[in-house]
């Protein structure tokens, strides 16, 4: 099954290293990572989408990233209420004629083309994997180039406390 693990981490050198070492060790495949700033100078999130066999090693894992030192807060936010998106580039062989056609497949997906040459166009979207997944199967009879994704990034829904650099919480 898959998870969506949030880790709030402080913005040093080599925290991503220790982090995916500890999942690499315990043989976790990571599908997805992405990492980036918070709000809090000096304080970064990563999202983890990774497969798991059953909760218990889910739970172990948690355990063992709660106690990196410079990670601050770990949570499994898989069956919570949470926003998700990621984002796509997608380059697609096309030529003039069927530039039209294309633009009116991507057109339902609120995806944009963002840039076009004389045998390709690139679109961008962004939402649920799944919404971006039913997308590229859609453009590719056309002759897909190449496919950039950011992976998946996430939080909860509505207001929660954030994690400052103390470790302490602001309301």
């Amino acid at each position: 099954m898959k998870r969506i693990i949030t880790a709030t981490v402080q913005n040093r050198s080599g925290v991503l290293n220790r982090v995916t070492g500890l999942l690499q060790r315990r043989q976790f495949n990571i599908e997805s990572i992405s990492v980036g700033q918070t709000e809090i100078e000096g304080i970064s999130k990563m999202t983890l989408v990774v497969e798991v066999e059953d909760e218990q090693r889910l739970e172990q894992v948690t355990k063992q990233l709660n106690k990196q030192i410079d990670v601050l807060k770990v949570s499994d936010i898989t069956d919570k209420a949470i926003v998700v998106r990621e984002l796509a580039l997608i380059k697609v062989a096309s030529c003039s004629q069927l530039r039209s056609e294309i633009n009116g497949i991507i057109d339902p997906f609120r995806a944009s083309i963002i840039d076009v040459s004389k045998d390709s166009l690139s679109v961008q979207i962004t939402g649920k994997p799944e919404k971006i997944d039913a997308l590229i199967e859609l453009l590719r009879p056309y002759g897909i180039k190449e496919i950039s994704r950011t992976g998946v990034t996430a939080f909860l829904r509505g207001y929660q406390p954030q994690v400052t650099e103390l470790n302490t919480y602001v309301l």
